[in-house]
């Protein structure tokens, strides 16, 4: 009998970057509470029906449910509410993503003034390198536009 040892299918992407960032005219205390929300994500994507949460802090896992049938399963991994920062990874998902893993930070630039960044890193789940061009893309619309939203619900 072989011995099984411990696997997981999640791993660090080994795909693209995309990086999206807003100034807002705003306290970074203020601009977190919005996209520093792990279930608040339906504030600023539209796309998003609604978020449902199992369990509290790191750990926690959301299930993002989007208007078009689409689903994202993602746990928190790390938390600092003191330096405007968190990270996660996706768990499952319906859409063409492999593995993802995110990051969300808020950095004070000036008093009422702030930065809101996005990183995202993942892989496309089938194509390969020949997918990536779209699905880098797909990633940077989608984020650029959550972020353009956050800074116009503060603005």
């Amino acid at each position: 009998m072989k011995t099984l040892k411990p696997d997981t299918l999640i791993h660090n992407p080994d795909g693209c970057t995309v990086v999206a960032s807003v100034e807002i005219a705003a306290d970074a205390q203020r601009v977190w509470s919005i996209v520093g929300n792990f279930a608040g994500f339906p504030v600023f994507i539209p796309a998003l029906a609604h978020i449902e949460m199992t369990g509290e802090g790191v750990r926690s896992v959301r299930k993002k449910l989007f208007k078009d049938g689409n689903v994202v399963i993602e746990q928190l991994n790390a938390r600092d509410d003191q330096a405007l920062h968190m990270t996660w990874s996706l768990i499952y998902t319906s859409l063409n993503i492999g593995n993802l893993w995110a990051a969300m930070q808020v950095e004070e630039i000036d008093a009422g003034y702030a930065r809101a960044v996005w990183t995202i890193e993942a892989e496309p789940l089938e194509g390969g390198a020949e997918a990536m061009p779209a699905f880098s893309a797909f990633l940077q619309g989608f984020a650029d536009d959550a972020m353009n939203n956050v800074k116009q619900l503060l603005s």
